[in-house]
């Protein structure tokens, strides 16, 4: 290495080391002047030597890089959410699900729960790869460039650290920060930022990340995701975090009760107002790593985490009307129309009002004062009546027998808080809102397909079901309002394009009722084509993790319709793909598609990897103990599935070992059914 590298090698070393202690521990060990002298010194060496030059080079913190669009990628490991809880009473009950889970004592770890944007960042030998937004968790937005500008995230770790990491974390805007950009935009005759939330979130969508760097946004940094086995629990996690240079923060308490727990929660619900940064709650998490594998996870949520939201700010306003929304599933939601209130930051005019039981409980009435507050402190809901205000000779309001959009009379099923109109074929927005959510980006994503262009091809004829999209021809688009040439061929390219999307999209895409997008992922991996989901029976659809008999019979509906079955043989003569690539070549069929499920802390290979070894060899995994389960692999602290599959009788329990002497050796006698 020669003097000039070594220069610049030192300078980057001096310049980061002065970042972490300003930016992590908020100790100035120079001066501003200094420190821009420093700074300035390493730009113009590496602008005379360009082969020295590193992107993670703490030069480029300061930005000049301009990004049109921020590519969509997929997470390698979703990033869920967590279930919300608004009272000690659901803390209670979580924790009891947990123990009997577990069936040990169960340590935890309080967090503080950041009010800002969801960022998963990939560190690999020591280096930021990657940083991509929470996005829907599937999938996210690449703002890598943006990210390096937040002085307070490490581009270069020191101390020990795993090959290849993800650790996920919440850029936030500090108030500071907002007060001071807040000024800025006043002295410019600018309006001011409602909220450093939403200023954080957009703020990192800025095309310019020289404008990101002078925000001043701030990140603390929370899980750290790795195959490498070096941590037992998260607490370990976080304080391995910070050797590595990451900015965790002081806030965190381990809790070996309870009692603890509500200690933290009620310390901070107070002293919030003191900190430089906004907060929303607490996040309680399971501490060991083995217990949080065996605990698992929801359709959407870590069984092992919950989050305590602190109560909601909550104003009053007038109730003025109410709409009647129509969704594309015949779904009846009313909506207030309230006199505007400023409410967390933002300007409230509507609220939603759920459904006819929530006002007949209310007993709302037009005109009335109601107090709004936000759920989560996102969603705007009336949550009660200041029945002293009450003006004399106002009516009981009747929820509406008829859809407002057709007129169709409205049905309740049993056990049905929600109004549905069941004229789902000539409904105007059914008909619009299933065609919507199709092009939509979770579905087909077909981008230059938008709602207002969806309104005009039905308006004008040309699409009236979902297949119809697949007719579509240049000629016909071109005389279209506000349709250049240009734009009707992107929107045949779109369509074309779409059907390349996997089946599991597609599933999704053609909107069975109460199928979402990870219980379509979960059908699709389990059946594995159209064809095997349209024969399967109702006690076989419930066999799928997270489909209960309410899916079930929804999806059996849905394919006894001739209709439905007309436009899905529609779809695959266009092309759609109504089956699942094998992304994994099979080894074996040495387990005979016998179930298998896993408990307890392994020690041989890790839950995904005994998961993938099924699948590869014919097998197929579940996630609970019943009498569809075929073989229960045990692990250390196994808890109440072994207990439930004891007390079962039929299932076979296996440890580690003897699971992969059924595989390897093929000689262990499979169970006949």
């Amino acid at each position: 290495m020669n003097d000039i590298q070594t220069k610049i090698q030192a300078l980057r070393q001096k310049i980061n080391t002065l970042n972490y202690n300003y930016y992590v521990l908020d100790k100035s060990d120079v001066s501003d002047y200094e420190f821009d002298k420093m700074l300035e010194e390493l730009k113009q060496l590496e602008k005379e030597y360009p082969e020295y030059d590193d992107p993670n080079s703490p030069s480029h913190r300061v930005g000049g890089q301009i990004t049109r669009n921020f590519p969509t990628v997929t997470h390698q490991k979703r990033m869920y959410s967590l279930d919300n809880s608004y009272s000690f009473e659901d803390i209670k009950d979580w924790a009891e699900r947990v123990s009997k889970s577990i069936d040990d004592s169960v340590e935890y770890v309080c967090e503080l729960k950041y009010d800002g944007l969801s960022i998963s960042i990939l560190y690999e030998n020591g280096k930021l790869k990657q940083a991509i937004t929470r996005g829907d968790g599937f999938q996210g937005d690449d703002v890598t460039p943006n990210v390096k500008t937040i002085r307070s995230i490490p581009l270069e770790l020191s101390g020990k650290y795993p090959e290849l990491f993800f650790i996920r974390g919440e850029i936030i805007m500090p108030k500071k920060s907002l007060e001071k950009l807040n000024a800025e935009r006043i002295k410019e005759g600018l309006e001011p930022y409602a909220n450093p939330r939403n200023t954080a979130s957009g703020s990192l969508k800025l095309q310019d990340n020289s404008e990101v760097s002078k925000r001043g946004l701030d990140c603390y940094l929370y899980y750290v995701i790795t195959d490498d086995t070096q941590y037992s629990t998260q607490w370990d996690s976080l304080q391995h975090a910070k050797n590595m240079g990451f900015k965790v923060g002081n806030y965190a308490k381990l809790c070996s009760t309870l009692e603890e727990v509500y200690q933290f929660i009620e310390y901070w619900n107070t002293e919030r107002h003191h900190l430089p940064f906004e907060i929303d709650g607490i996040v309680i998490k399971v501490n060991s790593i083995s217990e949080q594998e065996e605990l698992g996870y929801t359709a959407k949520s870590p069984r092992w985490a919950i989050a305590y939201k602190f109560k909601a700010e909550k104003v009053e306003t007038q109730l003025l009307s109410i709409d009647y929304q129509v969704g594309r599933t015949g779904t009846i939601t009313p909506v207030a129309n309230l006199k505007p209130v400023q409410l967390a930051g933002t300007t409230v005019k509507r609220a939603s009002l759920h459904n006819e039981d929530f006002i007949t409980n209310l007993d709302l009435r037009i005109n009335d004062i109601v107090f709004v507050e936000k759920g989560g402190e996102i969603i705007p809901k009336i949550v009660d009546v200041n029945y002293d205000k009450r003006e004399p000779g106002t009516i009981k309001l009747d929820f509406i027998k008829n859809c407002p959009a057709c007129g169709t009379p409205l049905i309740r099923e049993e056990g049905e808080a929600a109004h549905f109109c069941p004229n789902e074929k000539n409904c105007p927005p059914q008909v619009t809102g299933r065609l919507e959510h199709f092009v939509s980006r979770k579905a087909m994503n077909i981008d230059s397909v938008g709602a207002e262009t969806v309104s005009m091809l039905h308006e004008k004829g040309l699409v009236n079901d979902i297949a119809d999209f697949y007719t579509l021809k240049k000629e016909q688009l071109i005389h279209l309002d506000r349709m250049a040439e240009k734009s009707a061929q992107n929107m045949i390219e779109g369509i074309e394009k779409s059907k390349e999307v996997p089946f599991e999209k597609v599933l999704y895409a053609i909107g069975i009722r109460h199928v979402g997008e990870t219980t379509a992922k979960k059908l699709a991996k389990e059946f594995r084509s159209i064809d095997r989901l349209k024969k399967a029976s109702v006690e076989e659809l419930e066999n799928t993790e997270d489909v209960g008999e309410k899916i079930a019979l929804s999806i059996r509906e849905y394919f006894s319709d001739p209709e439905h079955l007309n436009i899905i043989r529609r779809l695959r003569e266009y092309g759609l793909q109504f089956e699942t690539e094998d992304t994994q070549e099979a080894i074996s069929d040495v387990l005979g598609e016998k179930t298998f499920l896993f408990t307890g802390k392994l020690t041989a290979f890790t839950r995904e990897q005994a998961e993938e070894m099924v699948e590869k060899h014919g097998g197929k995994n579940i996630s609970a103990v019943s009498k569809n389960l075929n073989y229960l692999v045990v692990g250390e602290k196994a808890g109440s599935k072994l207990k439930k599959a004891q007390q079962l009788g039929t299932v076979i329990i296996l440890d580690e070992y003897q699971f992969l002497d059924l595989i390897h050796n093929n000689s262990a006698v499979l169970r006949d059914e």
